[in-house]
């Protein structure tokens, strides 16, 4: 006979997490399925190189720990010993000639940065920074947990007032056209124009430049784990156990069970049955919630038609780790020795045209020999990372899913791999002291392939579950029938980041999730509205 749950819910990546640990506190009986060995989706820390290093393979930079309601509602860090290091300097884009541009948390040292390379730049940045952070804190971070409005409502909602004028003003904009209308310097543009891009938006494209702001305000914002990223996700597995939730790995499924127009249940692979008496929640993606588990014969045409276009990201990640036997030096840590404790770094691009004419080499298919990446040191800001004297880089490239000269196989490929690994270390030593390939004990590289195969929802290597697209985003993500969580089927909900506000380590889809089936079958909430989504809602705002 089939198990009974309250909430069934598929997947337990971050926003899977989420709704299982407020649901299961919230006294309901709860079971995540998940298709992996571990729990976490990206939020991984493993030991892929040599013992005692341990790295972050997939997500790194926690860009809401200041917002996100889950780490308040679970006391991760009172209760769960999570914590955060959140380094003074948050990100550098440095030269070939050993100079730097530096972003800070505080805004003061940001502009005397700016200020050696344009006055003018370091006062709009002063303006923009203050700006933007009023525009997250009223409006964009309220918005991340509260279900999306119509576009319609959204826009009436923005022209009452000032700020969200302003905002929908950006909107209309190109990210590239924001930044060089607003900076001046050549180092400056670029490195505002990476970090206002580089998490999925189309540099040429408008109708979602509102994210410009917000990834603008939380390049000064980021933090990293104590202990790895994985920290996160094992402290809401812990809480699901606390409240006799359960979780079961390796569970690979065949179907959603729809009977009558509503979903019961699920059916895996192994024959083993479950039911839900409330909600079965599917937190993959769209082609594999509704085409492969609920099945076109239980949807309307026009819905499968919605599904079919959902569009992926036009470019994923190669990602290089490296267990380094030194801790690194940058050349321009000379000059200013803040930059060897930066968080981001930025490497390769000095010019505007350098960075999108490489967007458009990657978006074509093709690796560029002109390149730049990032790296980020987390042993430097984290010692439990690696071992003393030692250190852990994590190195990452954007890159292409299909490569014009060999489709996606050609990742597999062990020479063209091996090459590749060559070149971004190359890169990174010509900025550096000590990172070359004698300082490097082992690498290990995750590709756009593997991405995808250890993430099935992370299809094409799409680290965001979906493009950043104006057809699906906002009221339209993934699509207009499923955007507040619920479905056309009957008590299947979708929260994972496919499903509006979107991708990333924010917690929104889940968070909104949970709050939509607490709301549908009376379920007494244990957890209180954020304050700052009822100040928006009383100004207005939202």
């Amino acid at each position: 006979m089939a198990e009974t749950f309250d909430v069934i819910i598929i997947g337990a990546g971050p926003n899977g997490l989420a709704i299982g640990a407020y649901l299961s506190k919230a006294s309901q009986k709860v079971l995540i399925l998940e298709k992996r060995l571990e729990e976490g989706g990206g939020l991984m820390t493993e030991q892929v190189t040599v013992p005692e290093f341990y790295h972050n393979t997939h997500a790194l930079y926690m860009m809401m720990a200041d917002m996100a309601p889950v780490y308040k509602d679970f006391e991760l860090e009172t209760k769960w010993d999570v914590h955060h290091v959140f380094p003074d300097l948050q990100v550098a884009l440095l030269t070939r000639d050993g100079r730097g541009v530096c972003f800070y948390r505080d805004v003061g040292k940001t502009c005397q940065s700016i200020a050696q390379l344009s006055e003018r730049d370091a006062k709009a940045y002063r303006q923009m920074h203050g700006r933007y952070d009023e525009m997250m804190k009223r409006i964009l971070g309220p918005q991340t947990y509260v279900p999306m409005d119509a576009a319609p409502l959204m826009a009436a909602k923005a022209q009452a007032t000032e700020l969200g004028r302003e905002l929908s003003e950006l909107a209309e904009r190109s990210p590239k056209e924001i930044i060089c209308d607003m900076y001046e310097h050549e180092l400056v543009r670029t490195a505002m124009l990476y970090m206002g891009t580089h998490w999925g938006l189309d540099y040429a494209q408008s109708g979602v430049s509102y994210m410009v702001p917000i990834y603008l305000n939380r390049m000064v914002n980021y933090r990293i784990t104590c202990g790895g990223s994985h920290r996160v996700s094992n402290a809401l597995y812990k809480s699901i156990f606390a409240h006799q939730g359960q979780i079961r790995q390796s569970a690979r499924l065949k179907r959603i069970i729809v009977e009558n127009g509503q979903a019961k249940g699920v059916l895996l692979e192994d024959g083993r049955e479950y039911r839900a008496e409330k909600a079965v929640v599917s937190t993959i993606d769209p082609h594999q919630t509704f085409l492969n588990y609920v099945g076109r014969e239980n949807l309307e045409p026009a819905f499968v038609d919605m599904v079919e276009s959902y569009m992926w990201e036009k470019w994923s990640l190669n990602n290089l780790h490296l267990a380094l036997n030194e801790v690194p030096h940058f050349k321009a840590a000379d000059k200013n020795p803040d930059i060897d404790k930066a968080l981001f770094c930025i490497l390769g691009f000095e010019r505007v045209i350098e960075l999108t004419d490489y967007y458009d080499a990657i978006i074509a298919g093709k690796l560029p020999e002109q390149c730049g990446l990032t790296c980020t040191f987390p042993s430097v800001h984290d010692s439990y990372q690696a071992p003393p004297g030692k250190a852990t880089a994590y190195i990452s490239q954007m890159a292409p899913y299909e490569l014009s000269d060999g489709g996606k196989d050609k990742w597999y490929k062990r020479e063209f791999r091996a090459a590749r690994a060559e070149q971004i270390i190359e890169l990174v030593s010509r900025y550096t002291t000590n990172t070359d390939k004698s300082r490097i004990l082992k690498s290990y590289m995750t590709t756009p392939v593997d991405i995808e195969n250890k993430y099935a929802s992370m299809v094409r290597g799409g680290y965001k579950h979906g493009a950043y697209h104006p057809l699906q985003m906002g009221y339209l993500r993934p699509n207009q029938d499923c955007s507040h969580y619920r479905t056309p089927i009957k008590n299947l909900y979708v929260g994972g980041a496919s499903v509006a506000p979107g991708g990333m380590v924010i917690w929104g889809p889940g968070y909104n999730c949970a709050n939509a089936i607490a709301e549908d079958f009376g379920i007494q909430k244990w957890w209180s509205e954020l304050g700052m989504v009822t100040s928006a809602i009383e100004q207005g705002y939202i």
